[in-house]
């Protein structure tokens, strides 16, 4: 257990409005959530407490830690505020989860409670949407083949051979879910020159992405790359299905930095299997992926280990935001990145 007890500075807030601050971020990700400037940038509004999540399973170990604490930073294997949890820290007043998904965190107790909670979920939009972009250009420039080709063996003259490649200037890009990720996305193939449409039954009337709006099955229809931006939720579980992708064009490919849970897999390896499309995938429903998975045997699939938003930027931002969430609670105002119980449902 290491506990840092932060010092105030001139430039603190006063003694009343300093805070007690649980900071537990896993080992293994917490230099690059906390680096030296949003240590100092914390320790200014307040007194930090600094134990791994790890370390807090046990509900006394939980309760010996939380309960005089006014505000915890958490991250990936906090234990759940449940009515226990909740019970054990008594002066809890505001949560800011460095990461992104709250639905291992929060439970309908803490709902109740009402107490304000806020994520540091934007910080990987950029991420994941330029992961998805690199995917994109990768499968219609054909890099994943030809590098499988050079790399198998073939001849020069036959890797050469491989399927024509594309550019993304005048593709036809169609992206299914309107997320902060997927307009980071959009705006991306839009400034590189592609034909951009968009399938999200929730793009609100005036919105500048109405006049991109397709339904599903022309977007898939029509489309030479799909890439996947929508939230998991009950609505678009399986919204990909076997019929869906069979839409797709020979020759076109999906890109899913999204949640496995939106594409029907098997129909899509089936799809992938035949070689009639390509796909990039940096989620999957079993992670980690089986050493024995039969995703990792196919040439014509670009596959990563759900890392699209773990880049060194996007930590470095989590932490910013962090920062600036507490200081907007210390002075009263409205949490930017606050979360209510319909936002939750709504982003899955």
């Amino acid at each position: 257990m290491n506990i840092n007890k932060g010092v105030a500075s001139p430039c603190s807030p006063p003694t009343a409005a300093r805070l007690r601050i649980l900071l537990s971020i896993p080992d293994a990700e917490r230099a690059a959530f906390i680096s030296p400037e949003t240590r100092t940038a914390l320790s200014e509004l307040g007194d930090i407490t600094e134990i791994a999540p790890a370390e807090l399973q046990s509900l006394d170990a939980f309760a010996a830690a939380a309960a005089d604490q006014d505000a915890f930073i958490t991250a990936w294997g906090f234990p759940r505020l449940d009515a226990e949890h909740l019970a054990a820290a008594p002066n809890l007043k505001c949560v800011v989860h460095a990461a992104s998904s709250l639905h291992a965190l929060v439970s309908d107790d803490f709902w109740a409670a009402g107490i304000p909670i806020s994520q540091a979920g934007a910080a990987m939009a950029p991420a994941v949407a330029e992961l998805s972009l690199t995917f994109t250009l990768n499968l219609l420039r054909r890099v994943h083949l030809l590098d499988h080709s050079l790399r198998t063996g073939a001849s020069w003259d036959d890797a050469r051979n491989v399927s024509r490649a594309r550019e993304i200037s005048g593709a036809r890009v169609g992206v299914v879910g309107a997320s902060r990720t997927g307009r980071r996305y959009i705006d991306a193939c839009l400034a590189l020159g592609a034909k951009v449409s968009v399938y999200d039954p929730y793009i609100p009337a005036g919105d500048p992405l109405a006049a991109h709006s397709a339904n599903l099955h022309d977007l898939m229809a029509g489309s030479d790359v799909v890439a996947i931006h929508a939230p998991a939720t009950p609505e678009t579980e399986g919204l990909i299905g076997a019929a869906e992708l069979a839409l797709l064009p020979d020759g076109a490919a999906l890109v899913n930095t999204a949640r496995s849970t939106i594409v029907d897999m098997d129909a899509l390896y089936k799809e992938v299997h035949s070689g009639r499309i390509d796909a990039a995938l940096d989620v999957f429903d079993h992670e980690p992926l089986p050493t024995d998975n039969p995703w990792r045997s196919l040439p014509n699939v670009l596959l990563t280990p759900h890392l699209g938003g773990a880049t060194a930027d996007s930590r470095r931002r989590a932490g910013g935001i962090v920062v600036d969430e507490l200081r907007r609670y210390i002075s009263g105002e409205p949490l930017e990145h606050a979360l209510t119980r319909t936002d939750l449902e709504r982003m899955g």
